[in-house]
Parts: C-alpha cells; sequence; structure tokens
C-alpha cells in the first residue's frame, strides 16, 4: 500500500473534502486512520505511513507538533480493531474464537474510536492559531476521488467477501495483497519491480518475528496450563462471576495496567489462555470478550513506557516521549471513554454483529 501509492491517495482524499475546515488536517488524520486501519490491520505500519505523509505538513502548517504526533498515534491504534486486523488472527487463533466474527463485530468500535478522537481533536484545535487549508474546487474534488477510490474500494471486497461467504479471512488476507500489487503496479503505476523482493523480505521479517512470538507464547500457555494460573485467577475472579459487567471492568483495569508493560503482541498470547477460561465460566460472549480485549491492547501501544506506536510517532516527529505522551493524553483519554462505554453497553457491539452476521 505505501510502496504503491495507495496511503498517499487516501490521504488526498480525505484532505480535499475537509482539509479546508479549522483544524483540517486533524480530520484528514482521522479519516485517513480509518480508511487505513481497514486496509492494513497494523497499528505501527499505519503511524508510521501517517506521521511521515502528515506530519512535515502539519508542522509547516504550524500546528502543535506535539498533539498532532498524540492524534496521529491515536489514529494509528485503530488498525488493530478495525478489520482485518492482524492482533484479532492472533486472538482467535489462540482463544479458539471465529475470526469472522472477531471481524465485523470489530467494525461499529473502530469507527467509534475514530469518532472519539475527532471530537476530542474538535475540542483541541480550538486553540490551534492555524490557517484553514485551501478549498479545494468540486471538479478536483471529484477527481481526487476518483483517483482514491480504488483505495477506498479493499475494505468493501473485504468486508463484502467474508460476509457472503466469498472468502475465509486468511483468504482475504491474499485478495488484499494481490489487490494493492495489481492497483500499485498496474493502475496508478508506482510499484516497481525493483522493490519487491524489499517488501517480500520486510513482510517475511514482520512474520517471522510474530511466528517466533507465538511459539514463545504457546510454551508461556502450556506453562501456564501445567502451573494452573487459570483456575487461580478463576478462583481470585470468582466473586464477581455473577456480575458480568463489573467482571469486565475488573479484566479491562487489569489489561490496561499489563498493557503498560508488555508490547501488543506477548499480552494478547499470554493473557488470551489465562482469562478465557474466565470468560467462558462467567458466560461471556466470547466474541465480544475478543474486542474489548484487542482495543484494549492497542490502546497499550500508546501509553508509555514500552507504547511501540509512541515511540514509532516520536522517532517520525524527532520529538520527546514527554512531549508526545502530553500530546496523546487527551485522545489516549477518549480512547478509554469508548473501551468503557462499551464494558457497560454490550450491545454496541453484538447488536450489529447479529445483524452483520445475517
Amino acid at each position: 500500500m505505501n510502496a504503491g501509492g495507495l496511503s498517499r491517495r487516501i490521504v488526498n482524499l480525505a484532505m480535499a473534502w475537509v482539509g479546508h475546515f479549522r483544524g483540517g488536517l486533524g480530520y484528514v488524520t482521522v479519516i485517513a486512520a480509518v480508511i487505513m486501519a481497514s486496509l492494513s490491520g497494523s497499528a505501527v505500519a499505519d503511524t508510521a505511513a501517517l506521521a511521515a505523509l502528515l506530519i512535515p505538513m502539519m508542522r509547516a502548517a504550524g500546528y502543535n507538533v506535539g498533539r498532532a504526533s498524540g492524534l496521529i498515534a491515536s489514529g494509528g491504534i485503530i488498525a488493530p480493531v478495525i478489520p482485518p486486523s492482524i492482533g484479532m488472527i492472533i486472538f482467535g487463533v489462540a482463544g479458539n474464537v471465529s475470526i469472522t466474527k472477531l471481524f465485523l463485530a470489530g467494525i461499529v468500535p473502530g469507527i467509534l474510536m475514530g469518532v472519539a478522537i475527532g471530537l476530542t481533536w474538535w475540542w483541541l484545535a480550538k486553540k490551534e492559531n492555524v490557517l484553514p487549508g485551501r478549498k479545494v474546487p468540486l471538479p478536483e474534488r471529484l477527481r481526487i476521488t476518483a483517483e482514491g477510490s480504488f483505495a477506498v474500494a479493499l475494505p468493501v471486497v473485504i468486508i463484502g467477501g467474508m460476509k457472503f461467504g466469498v472468502f475465509t479471512p486468511t483468504e482475504a488476507a491474499v485478495v488484499a495483497a494481490v489487490y494493492s500489487f495489481v492497483v500499485g503496479k498496474f493502475i496508478y503505476r508506482e510499484l516497481k519491480w525493483s522493490a519487491l523482493y524489499g517488501l517480500l523480505l520486510a513482510a517475511g521479517k514482520t512474520t517471522a518475528v510474530v511466528m517466533f512470538l507465538v511459539a514463545a507464547a504457546m510454551v508461556s500457555a502450556w506453562l501456564i496450563t501445567v502451573a494452573n494460573i487459570p483456575t487461580e485467577v478463576a478462583g481470585m475472579l470468582a466473586p464477581f462471576m455473577g456480575n458480568k459487567m463489573l467482571l469486565m471492568f475488573i479484566m479491562m483495569v487489569l489489561i490496561v495496567v499489563v498493557g503498560t508493560a508488555l508490547d501488543f503482541t506477548p499480552t494478547v498470547l499470554i493473557l488470551t489462555p489465562v482469562l478465557m477460561p474466565v470468560v467462558l465460566k462467567a458466560g461471556i460472549d466470547p466474541v465480544y470478550f475478543g474486542v474489548l480485549f484487542i482495543m484494549n491492547n492497542a490502546i497499550g501501544l500508546i501509553t508509555p513506557p514500552v507504547g511501540t506506536v509512541l515511540n514509532v510517532v516520536c522517532g517520525v516527529a524527532r520529538i520527546s516521549m514527554d512531549e508526545a505522551f502530553k500530546g496523546v493524553l487527551p485522545f489516549l483519554c477518549a480512547q478509554l471513554v469508548v473501551l468503557f462505554l462499551l464494558v457497560l453497553f454490550p450491545d454496541i457491539v453484538l447488536v450489529p454483529l447479529h445483524w452483520l452476521m445475517r
């Protein structure tokens, strides 16, 4: 996507429609983050792409770089929640939960995360002393929209294909990769044959890292089971088993704390075998739990000291972690509000899932 020009055209598309509003580059970030989340499934990849494209533009326009970096980081963590999410695939495999159901259940929560940071930006943008961007004439908007439609069509293809049973989530990954290659190579003509080796090598390295983590986590899961830790945890949480909402709240707080110290994938792989028996015993829908579990772990990507996504945006923007954390804090609070809103109202996740599964 990045090498083939899809990411840049998504940003251009958002820029054409909302770039002229006050704080317009922030709205561009939110819209581009949601669209790119529905394409890649990787928080780090989305954040790196958005930061490389937008931080220089926001800096040149006079935006507070720390706040802009915080917005981009909080937009990047939508990727693990909206399908096709890499995190949900890992959780689905580790917890023996339907990946297709997880994908479909993540759509509404992911959009709500985008709405939350959009509203937070609207409130913060009042303090930004920057001039609005140029208002793009309608004919040019339509041209940019038509050019970007090939990129925006990909999530429709993925979700539609899974909903109607055309392909599985694994096959959807192949469709997405081939589609991105065809569009980047033959339609946008920005993807060079010479770049393919580097892209395949980078993908192989990323996959190898994840697979090593999975292998190590499987050993950890076996040790956790042998040590009877799930039973011990279930015993500790037994007083709350009669109240699903309170139990979910306690588990979410626990995951928030763990997420500050562990990276995304290890947290998913280590905590899944510990918490899933508790979830099943309490009668909580495992798909519902999975969506909130992944969202919570995604939020951990912007919490120091580990905060992988926060580190990425610091590197691109060349700012300190303190400055980035100050910038991300309002958006972090907004994401936590969405998370606990879903704890209070499970139907926000479950009702759209049941409708999409018809």
